[in-house]
């Protein structure tokens, strides 16, 4: 909540200027650059074909659930007409708005590697009458149309809420709020069903016997913690150049409180979904785990269960964490943790006897290719409008917040 118990100054418009950081895009570019020719030497080389298709689908899958957790994050706020969020929402919306530059990301994968990712692209009908009966999904048509739809809507609402945001800080306009909470309900759904639906084809689909009912919300619960800790430093980071001063405890303790809320939800979800699926003990099912489990995966797959929820749940309960520097600290272990859950989600369907050193150099590889080629975009993004709403009808009320 906020306190309007007295009259309050709006802060000064504030512009990033990349003098801030002098050579970082440069640097982004250029280990954006070398990542991906790599990447791409894996590609040619002898039997690194496959190698490339999963550590590129390992890095793409990465940022794209980090990049849609920011644009849900967006939509709810608008949808709620959320106040605290406002001095905060602008780096949400910036890096939301690197969604439409997936659809050249995911090119690689769908035109030169679906046969290696996905078994079921070249099975001619008749052959697994599982496949024959799941043909009116998985064929080559509607993955095609499912894939150009997510790209599609995600990149129409993340531009959409970008544009009016920043059009508000021009004119002020009341009609940009309505419209941003029209876009920010939509986009809650445009979310929800692109990345499930996105989990089914392009994760799950690594193995299309196998299937879960939780999935989608097990891949949005990573989702959304994950794109609120990149948030946590993302502010800090600003901070630190002097910018965003308004910005107090108070809304590192928010974000930390969400942070903390997913960090339960992640644990709640994907015990869930052991449970229920060691429960029924159905083949197709427990096919997923079973291989999880298996030489070195098991340590990753412990390690995942205890970094990701036994560690970060206590610290975050601490109000000291979530109002000091700390908080950095476990944002940058959630973000790891992701990456880790993301890595045991793909890398077993290439290699499902155990890790082998060609996954982690070429999913590095991958890693440092997208994401250094996304860092770069957003340093160019995040220049070209001020630093928050400055017009905002609720900026006041996120600058006096209290909890």
């Amino acid at each position: 909540m906020s306190d309007h118990s007295h009259e309050i100054t709006p802060p000064e418009p504030e512009k990033f200027d990349l003098k801030h950081v002098a050579g970082l895009p440069n640097i982004l570019l250029g280990a954006g650059v070398a990542g991906i020719v790599v990447s791409l030497l894996g590609l040619v080389a002898k039997d690194g074909h496959e190698q490339f298709a999963f550590s590129w689908l390992f890095g793409f899958s990465y940022f794209f659930t980090i990049c849609c957790g920011a644009l849900f994050w967006t939509s709810l706020q608008h949808a709620t007409d959320s106040e605290w969020s406002v001095l905060v929402r602008r780096q949400m919306e910036n890096i939301a708005k690197l969604l439409p530059y997936f659809g050249l990301f995911f090119l690689p994968l769908i035109l030169f590697c679906a046969p290696l990712l996905w078994k079921w692209w070249n099975i001619e009908p008749g052959v697994d009458p599982l496949l024959d009966a799941k043909s009116g999904y998985l064929n080559h048509t509607f993955f095609w149309v499912r894939a150009v739809a997510y790209f599609g809507f995600l990149a129409w609402v993340a531009t959409t809420l970008y544009k009016s945001s920043t059009a508000q800080d021009a004119d002020g306009a009341a009609k940009h709020t309505f419209t941003m909470r029209k876009f920010g309900i939509g986009g809650i759904a445009v979310v929800a069903l692109s990345l499930s639906f996105s989990g089914f084809d392009w994760l799950m689909g690594l193995d299309y016997h196998w299937f879960s009912t939780m999935w989608g919300v097990y891949i949005f619960a990573g989702a959304a913690g994950s794109s609120m800790s990149l948030l946590v430093l993302l502010i800090t980071a600003l901070k630190s150049k002097g910018y965003l001063k308004a910005v107090n405890t108070e809304h590192y303790h928010i974000m930390g409180k969400f942070m903390l809320a997913f960090v339960i939800f992640w644990a709640y979800i994907g015990f869930s979904q052991y449970m229920l699926i060691w429960y029924a003990n159905i083949p197709e099912e427990t096919i997923y785990f079973r291989i999880r489990n298996t030489e070195s995966w098991w340590y990753f797959s412990q390690f995942l269960v205890i970094g990701r929820f036994f560690l970060p749940f206590p610290v975050l309960l601490m109000q000291m964490t979530k109002k000091t520097k700390y908080i950095n600290y476990v944002a940058v272990w959630i973000l790891l943790m992701q990456l880790i859950d993301v890595f045991v989600i793909v890398l077993p369907a290439l290699h499902p006897t155990g890790v082998r050193f060609s996954d982690v150099f070429f999913s590095a590889c991958s890693l440092v290719g997208i994401g250094g080629i996304l860092g770069w975009l957003f340093l160019r993004i995040i220049g070209q409008s001020n630093l928050f709403p400055m017009r905002d009808p609720r900026l006041l009320g996120s600058i006096k917040l209290s909890n």
